[in-house]
């Protein structure tokens, strides 16, 4: 099996990501094929699924639900938001919906009922990290939700949508809303007060090696360790490691363990297993099975490898100069 040739042989969307993350392609082959998302594959079926009203809709799933992940998943395919279809889409959800609270429930409803846009998002921070996420990738950074989202982190460093009911953080709820603090990051440029609310953020998943119990140093839940795409609100390993990456960074020395198990769970054909599948609510069903070889997966557990292992060669080389 050639691993790499089966990533780039692919959707678009996961193509132009290995071709990035993993190659050493030129600058202009990535964009053409980039550039090809909106019309091929996983990124044209949910622009083509959008309703008129700018949400995704499937069945038995509220409308906020299936926005939501649907949006986050285009996010994931690296769509260029400067594409016109790109931008058409975002614009109708931006102006055709608008979150309400009704007797309790959030959901998207017309414009008309009055209420924060999508990207200026809700009340919990575990769905407020994607929309604050979604918002600043589609050039829609919102200041206000970046605010509440800072005001929200508790005293050990994280988030838990069950504040201020409970005082501990969740894995779960403090992933989702450092990926969507950092894509606000990239949209608006250096600012402090992010940055360091990202860091406290960092360290209490640092502090847990990314999987075990601060008091005992138990697993805290042994699907952390199971690999899904897309992960919605979940959070594994795999989820955590990728956005360490994402953010530039050198590997804290406190990864290695979770970097271990991302190498100890590579197939004999140099692949990754889907271990997990979350697909319900979702406007376009990911394709792969669970326990079968996965793109996304693979995809990610080989970058994140790039990523730990050039740091080590690096550091390697000032030892032995």
């Amino acid at each position: 099996m050639d691993t790499l040739k089966w990533l780039l042989e692919s959707d678009p969307a996961l193509a132009w990501q290995a071709m990035r993350d993993l190659t050493d392609t030129s600058a202009a082959e990535i964009a053409s094929v980039r550039s090809r998302i909106p019309h091929e594959g996983t990124g044209a079926e949910i622009l083509q699924l959008q309703q008129t009203d700018g949400t995704w809709r499937c069945d038995g799933a509220p409308a906020w639900l299936t926005t939501l992940f649907t949006m986050q998943m285009l996010r994931a395919t690296g769509i260029d938001p400067a594409d016109p279809a790109v931008e058409a889409a975002i614009s109708r959800i931006d102006t055709g919906v608008r979150w309400n609270n009704h007797g309790g429930r959030w959901d998207l409803r017309p414009a008309e009922t009055g209420g924060n846009t999508f990207f200026q998002g809700e009340a919990e921070p575990c769905i407020n990290g994607g929309a604050l996420a979604a918002g600043a990738y589609f050039r829609r950074p919102s200041e206000e939700l970046m605010h509440l989202l800072l005001d929200q982190q508790l005293e050990d460093g994280g988030w838990n949508c069950e504040a201020p009911k409970s005082a501990r953080s969740s894995f779960h709820t403090t992933i989702c809303v450092l990926e969507g603090l950092l894509e606000y990051e990239r949209a608006v440029g250096p600012a402090p007060q992010v940055s360091n609310s990202r860091r406290k953020g960092e360290e209490y998943l640092l502090q847990r090696s990314l999987f075990r119990r601060l008091s005992t140093g138990d697993v805290v839940d042994p699907k952390f360790l199971d690999f899904a795409f897309p992960p919605r609100y979940r959070y594994d390993v795999l989820r955590a490691l990728d956005y360490f990456r994402a953010t530039g960074s050198r590997p804290d020395a406190r990864t290695a363990e979770a970097v271990e198990i991302v190498r100890g769970k590579r197939q004999m054909d140099g692949r990754w297993l889907l271990d997990a599948k979350y697909d319900k609510g979702f406007a376009v069903p990911s394709s792969e099975s669970g326990n079968e070889p996965s793109r996304w997966n693979t995809l990610r557990a080989l970058r994140i490898l790039r990523w730990h292992e050039q740091v080590s060669r690096t550091n390697a080389s000032f030892a032995a100069g």
